[in-house]
């Protein structure tokens, strides 16, 4: 089992003992089990996932940084939201205008233009977790 600590400047979202977590890092996505190698690395907007006794727990992080090492994962992001937390119509909304500001010329410089698309990568995110299957 993995401790699993996940914060936010707000409150503590998560503090459980957990099987395996599943991080969206700024290099990918990374599958976090016991006895993992030490790790320090920024979180990308995206979906982290963890198991407890088999069940799966999916939260939407953005921004914030993930510390492994061989039996704790420390999460510390910037926003962290479960699928009750999400309103897709907003999430939709945000998307979309990200999406304008992207393909629509909106985002002027460089940064503007990672800034979009992280923004674009958050909503879809949120949509993902939130939208029933």
């Amino acid at each position: 089992m993995l401790k699993l600590e996940i914060v936010t400047p707000e409150k503590r979202v998560v503090d459980a003992e957990v099987d395996f977590v599943t991080v969206p890092t700024a290099s990918g996505e990374a599958g976090i089990f016991p006895n993992h190698a030490p790790l320090i690395s920024a979180l990308r907007p995206g979906v982290l996932s963890y198991a407890v006794r088999g069940t799966s727990e999916k939260l939407v992080v953005s921004g914030g940084f993930v510390e492994v090492n061989a039996e704790k994962v420390s999460v510390l992001a910037d926003s962290a939201e479960s699928a009750e937390d999400i309103d897709p119509t907003d999430a939709k909304t945000s998307r979309d205008e990200a999406e304008r500001l992207m393909t629509g010329g909106g985002a002027t410089t460089a940064e503007a233009a990672e800034i979009a698309r992280e923004s674009v990568d958050l909503a879809n995110a949120r949509l993902q977790i939130a939208t029933p299957r």
